[in-house]
């Protein structure tokens, strides 16, 4: 089977992380980039599914051109192949934008059965494209996904929500996401590291994919952030000296704050 992987490339979550003062996008040459983890996971599920069923796993990642980094680690994981799109037009794209671009990347990709994302990314947590890929491929959704396994032309899933367990099916071709709990994905090997230098890697642009710069990035988004504030530092707090009634300062300071 032929599965595509979406990965993205984040600003580590250990790096301080801002805002752009120009227009409030997120600044990402402030932070040390990485693959978001919630990826790894997405190009492990894909490998274990390529081990059992045969097939090729690309990859595909919508990012500047710092990006590549994270698509040669999906490589050295183990995927094959991989498509950057990558267009300085693309710069400020929210979740419809980018699942539209995505969507047109994914349809490079002759005879796939499968879409596999992470189910949201740790720099917008939107959690929303995957579902939105799904209705613009046409294609059935299973979402939020912590066991996957394919039978014949039958996705089977398990979905844990609050309320207990979901057990879900979709025909292939379907877009899939899932959780932190999917599985634990491998290290990349140092024969995985040498032979991701030699695996193709096709960039797109957004003319490539049939698309006008005035329908991608900031212009074209349906939200957009208007005011941003950095967070306020953090103030030295309230000092109780015990001289026998310490308990009574501390109450009447949790009853202040309305805690008690």
């Amino acid at each position: 089977m032929n599965i595509v992987v979406l990965v993205k490339q984040v600003p580590d979550t250990w790096s301080e992380r801002k805002l752009t003062d120009t227009d409030h996008t997120l600044d990402r040459d402030s932070a040390d980039a990485v693959l978001d983890e919630i990826n790894e996971r997405a190009v492990e599920e894909a490998l274990l599914l390529q081990e059992a069923h045969g097939g090729e796993v690309t990859v595909i990642s919508m990012g500047p051109d710092r990006a590549t980094d994270a698509i040669r680690k999906a490589l050295s994981m183990g995927a094959d192949k991989a498509i950057h799109v990558s267009d300085a037009a693309l710069h400020g794209s929210d979740a419809i934008t980018t699942a539209k671009v995505l969507a047109k990347a994914i349809g490079t990709v002759e005879g796939f059965d499968l879409v596999i994302a992470g189910n949201e990314a740790t720099d917008g947590r939107a959690g929303a494209v995957p579902a939105m890929l799904a209705e613009l491929l046409g294609l059935p959704q299973v979402t939020q996904v912590r066991k996957l396994s394919v039978e014949g032309g039958t996705v089977k899933a398990e979905r844990e929500t609050d309320e207990g367990l979901a057990h879900l099916e979709a025909s292939l071709p379907a877009v899939v996401s899932v959780n932190e709990k999917i599985n634990e994905p491998r290290y990349p090997s140092f024969k995985g590291i040498m032979a991701a230098k030699k695996k193709p890697v096709s960039t797109l642009t957004v003319a490539d994919l049939g698309l006008d710069a005035g329908e991608v990035g900031l212009g074209a988004s349906w939200s957009q952030v208007l005011e941003a504030a950095p967070k306020p530092p953090r103030s030295a707090g309230q000092r109780v000296e015990d001289s026998g009634d310490g308990g009574s300062k501390i109450a009447e300071y949790l009853v202040g704050q309305k805690l008690i």
